[in-house]
């Protein structure tokens, strides 16, 4: 008997608890701008860098720079000895001004035939002969002196005031760092989506929170046997000149931009190699769910590209999934958002219960 009561309680029960609404969360299919995204770490060039060395043997007699001093292209930066040379320009010179003297002298008398050609085209190869041994001594003269040949930063200054240098030997680093190059290797199997003025971004530990904008310059011409990789060169502009020569980023590609459907990734139900959602179904004054297969494409940080099997305007439940069934009614109890997580729903939904 008491058996036979409490198998009758079920059933006068069980309608009301098959009617009951399960609160969900939901999000609506969105369409936005995506992007394959592909990671490599990379290392900082300057856009332009040379080592300004000594070309020949001689002692410094003047420097006109600081450790760290921005420079212009032409600028005079060290000065050597060039006493010497100096002196031998002016013998130079002077020789040249008594050939060219003698050839105007032979050039009246041989118009009167009181010379002959031949003595004229002689003293004509002496003043041949002084002028390029003139541009020999301004060459060695111009050795002596170290000019930046591009506008940037200087590095640290190697010599001083009265040091004898050596052919080769480094007076100081030049870097023309208004735009840097930043070097990196991607596995071989992106070359597809690699290519001129593809977006790519960069971060950095030295920066902690900021991101540097650039686009891929070039790939190069070969691939990597060993590794599979391709080395690519991106730009990267450095305004404000934060940025530093051999310094580690982390770069970002952005390659095969495109808009598609986009869910957030709490939506997605994992069932083997297959992957569902609740979607939302409204008939009758109804509120339901069904379990619908989606098809994914790329994956990014808290949302799903979706290549097919929901169409932009559908609801998705976010919170809620492992309660409503398939088919069962259910009541919405917020909307989830970029602005709006699915934590903060849930409290107002507490507050307003």
């Amino acid at each position: 008997m008491k058996r036979s009561f409490l198998s009758l309680l079920f059933l006068l029960f069980m309608p009301l608890t098959g009617a009951a609404q399960t609160p969900v969360i939901v999000a609506n299919v969105e369409n936005k701008a995506i992007a394959d995204e592909v990671e490599a770490l990379g290392t900082l060039r300057a856009n332009e860098s040379v080592d300004l060395t000594a070309n020949v043997t001689e002692m410094i007699t003047a420097v006109y720079f600081q450790d760290g001093q921005r420079v212009k292209k032409g600028d005079v930066l060290v000065e050597m000895d060039d006493s010497e040379e100096l002196a031998e320009l002016a013998e130079e010179r002077s020789r040249l001004d008594e050939a060219q003297k003698q050839v105007a002298r032979l050039s009246k008398l041989t118009a009167t035939n009181a010379s002959t050609e031949s003595l004229l085209d002689e003293q004509q190869r002496e003043v041949e002969t002084a002028q390029a041994r003139i541009r020999a001594a301004q060459s060695r003269i111009k050795l002596r002196t170290v000019v930046a040949p591009f506008d940037g930063v200087l590095g640290l200054r190697n010599v001083s005031v009265g040091s004898l240098v050596q052919p080769g030997q480094t007076i100081t680093t030049l870097d023309d760092d208004s735009v840097m190059k930043l070097d990196f290797s991607v596995p071989s199997v992106f070359l597809p989506v690699l290519g001129p003025d593809v977006p790519v971004t960069a971060r950095s530990d030295a920066y902690p929170g900021e991101t540097f904008e650039g686009q891929i310059l070039s790939v190069d011409s070969r691939i990597d046997p060993v590794t599979r990789s391709v080395l690519v060169r991106a730009l990267i502009d450095n305004p404000e000149k934060r940025l530093k020569p051999g310094l580690l980023m982390t770069v970002t590609i952005a390659a095969n931009p495109r808009n598609s459907l986009v869910i957030p990734e709490e939506a997605l139900i994992p069932s083997g190699d297959k992957s569902f959602v609740l979607r939302i179904e409204s008939q009758g004054g109804k509120t339901t769910v069904s379990r619908t297969e989606v098809e994914l494409g790329a994956r990014r940080k808290g949302e799903a590209e979706i290549l097919s099997g929901l169409s932009l305007g559908d609801k998705v439940v976010t919170h809620g999934t492992s309660r409503a069934a398939p088919g069962s009614e259910v009541t919405i109890t917020g909307t989830q958002t970029e602005s709006t997580s699915i934590a903060a729903l849930i409290e107002q939904a507490k507050k307003a219960g």
